[in-house]
């Protein structure tokens, strides 16, 4: 009897065995096949000293007011007029809000739709007292040690910057694309681009322009980050989140410390705010996250790649240890962020009103009424009033990782960086894009920045930075995604 049993065991387990390994076996390569693109010829030391001069002037945006450092923009426009004379005697640019670009490079057949790139002028500011944190001052624009420092490095001039030296370097050579070109540089993004690229999208709409695909700010390819992957990984994100600021508010009868209530204002905000953080919208494997796995998991080795082939079984080992990191976390699910609290203004009187502010990120699915729904469910408090805030915004949508415009960006990167495996993700973040979602079916968020573990902190964060290595491979990438763009990408638009 007992032989039997553990006959039995062995026969389970080495059926489980079999299944596991033939998922793994089963699960090929998704990568398309290239060679490395033919290198261009580019003066990197001088493509290098026009970033680094970008970076001197502080075009900070400002939530409240739309004309702040107008100077500063308008010295960036000069200086990108003067360092790039074929765009300047070339390309029409048209200016929209205050400060934002908006350039038009003709094609040569009207039949084809254009395509969109896009990048922001704007940075964020210097966070109070860590100025003397940056190893170079963060508005020098200073070259040292083979990378170009300074605020906007990374985000986002690095990315505006290598499209205009591409663009210029073709433009040179005598080059005209067959498909129409859009350049799009708001000013405003780093406070949601309501001026900027919302404005140049309402522009373009109004004309009944549809474009081939749209290009933005984005994910990474990224070095050493996911375990069990020898390559880099560069990531496209084909969808982002949503945005969904909620102001929670209590009114309460304010008096004397001396003589407390059971239950205080801010007891019960504390209550609430508590419940909100430990009852969070559920995480599952699904949908862009599922993709990337599925993508990249025959690229793995050992026990990373019979995971990844099997989440059928090991999904919820994976998302309890997904769920442990922050960055990971978000990708799962539809994030809880406590942000703002205001209350009291004297230490022995209780306050009347108390307010918070807890932000949440939307996955693809969640939508802002479902965010509020939750927040209403879990709180159980109707004595709190529930607000949506000024400036959300729903989910993106999931562009098609089967369309011939996904392949095109992917094809570019694979011939642009060598060691490097492509998959679809979620981009966590808001971008200037989102506004474009009328114009195209086909709107990816991609920078081709190199990034390790140890340099994430350095978005919106001190010591940002751009390798010039790197740098000349964002003017390459570019390049060649004009040239690969730039063709009739199907059989039907060639015979329109």
């Amino acid at each position: 009897m007992i032989r039997r049993f553990f006959f039995f065991l062995f026969s389970i387990l080495l059926l489980l065995i079999i299944i596991l390994a033939g998922n793994t076996l089963r699960h090929s390569s998704q990568q398309i096949s290239t060679q490395p693109a033919a290198p261009i010829a580019i003066d990197e030391q001088a493509a290098a000293r026009r970033l680094a001069e970008s970076l001197r002037f502080m075009t900070i945006s400002s939530q409240t007011d739309e004309n702040a450092n107008a100077i500063e923009f308008q010295k960036l426009h000069a200086f990108m007029d003067q360092s790039y004379p074929h765009i300047r005697d070339t390309l029409k640019r048209e200016t929209i809000g205050t400060n934002s670009l908006l350039y038009k490079w003709e094609g040569t057949d009207d039949r084809l739709k254009p395509i969109l790139l896009m990048a922001h002028q704007d940075v964020v500011p210097i966070a109070p007292g860590t100025g003397q944190l940056w190893q170079e001052p963060p508005f020098a624009g200073k070259i040292a040690d083979g990378f170009i420092w300074g605020r906007g490095a990374w985000d986002d001039k690095g990315n505006l910057f290598a499209i205009m030296e591409a663009v210029e370097t073709l433009l040179a050579s005598g080059y005209q694309p067959q498909r129409t070109i859009y350049l799009s540089f708001g000013h405003d993004e780093e406070v949601s681009g309501l001026h900027g690229a919302k404005a140049a999208a309402a522009l373009l709409q109004s004309r009944h322009i549809q474009f081939e695909y749209v290009l933005d700010e984005g994910m990474l390819v990224t070095e050493g980050i996911l375990q069990g992957l020898d390559k880099s990984a560069a990531l496209i994100g084909i969808a982002e989140k949503g945005y969904a600021s909620v102001q929670l508010s209590l009114d309460a009868t304010p008096g004397h410390s001396s003589m407390p209530p059971q239950h205080t204002a801010i007891g019960m905000m504390s209550l609430a705010l508590s419940k909100l953080e430990q009852h969070q919208l559920p995480a599952d494997i699904r949908g862009v996250a599922l993709d990337m796995f599925n993508t990249i998991a025959p690229e793995m080795h050992g026990i990373n790649r019979v995971v990844l082939s099997n989440l059928w079984l090991f999904s919820p080992l994976l998302q309890h240890e997904l769920e442990k990191n922050g960055s990971t976390n978000a990708m799962l699910r539809t994030t809880t962020a406590l942000t703002m609290v205001h209350a009291g203004n004297k230490d022995n009187v209780l306050p009347g009103n108390i307010q918070a502010t807890v932000n949440f990120r939307t996955l693809p699915g969640d939508t802002q009424a479902s965010v509020l729904e939750h927040v209403k469910n879990t709180i159980d408090n109707a004595s709190i009033h529930i607000q949506s805030m000024v400036g959300n915004s729903e989910p993106s949508n999931i562009s098609p990782t089967s369309s011939m415009a996904y392949q095109t960006i992917n094809r570019t990167i694979r011939e642009t960086f060598s060691n490097t495996i492509v998959a679809p993700g979620l981009m966590l973040g808001a971008t200037d894009s989102r506004y474009f979602e009328g114009l195209s079916d086909n709107i990816f968020k991609f920078s081709p920045v190199r990034a390790g573990s140890d340099d994430l902190p350095r978005f919106h964060g001190t010591n940002e930075r751009i390798s010039i290595s790197n740098y000349a491979e964002m003017i390459r990438f570019y390049h060649q995604l004009i040239l690969n763009s730039s063709k009739p990408s199907t059989e039907k638009e060639k015979t329109k």
